[in-house]
């Protein structure tokens, strides 16, 4: 009598393998750091909005200014659009209650000021959250994007 050979096939061990690079990839999603991503979402938010406003100065020739509310932001000089839901015109709030924005470039600048010219000042915000931060920034021709923190 052939005595049966016993242990794992190749495709169990395959199979056992990929669960566990499953289980591994879900646990690194979930222990991911949620503050800095919170802080990277309020950073790409605001320079998709400073770019949207820069581009609503250009076209309407009339200067627009980004400014910290306590509890948010404005753009100043933007004229409402009728039927719009998502004007630039209303305040916002931060995606956070604890964020908080500092301009550093012009230095002692509270404001950003976004045109109407295409060529304007090199700006640098400083987003906030805790101890974490994360700085947006223009050469004055480029878009607003998130830079290295000096």
């Amino acid at each position: 009598m052939p005595s049966q050979a016993r242990g794992f096939t190749l495709l169990e061990l395959m199979v056992v393998v990929a669960i566990v690079a499953l289980a591994t990839a879900g646990a690194t999603l979930a222990l991911r750091d949620s503050s800095a991503t919170q802080l990277e979402r309020e950073g790409l938010r605001l320079s998709a909005l400073l770019e949207s406003a820069r581009a609503q100065s250009r076209t309407s020739g009339v200067p627009v200014v980004w400014r910290q509310r306590p509890d948010g932001f404005e753009f100043l000089g933007v004229k409402p659009r009728r039927n719009s839901q998502d004007s630039l015109a209303e305040p916002r709030a931060w995606l956070n209650p604890e964020t908080r924005a500092e301009v550093t470039q012009p230095t002692g600048a509270q404001v950003l000021v976004l045109g109407p010219e295409p060529l304007i000042a090199a700006q640098r915000l400083v987003l906030l959250q805790g101890d974490k931060q994360l700085t947006l920034a223009t050469d004055g021709l480029s878009p607003f994007a998130v830079v290295p923190t000096p």
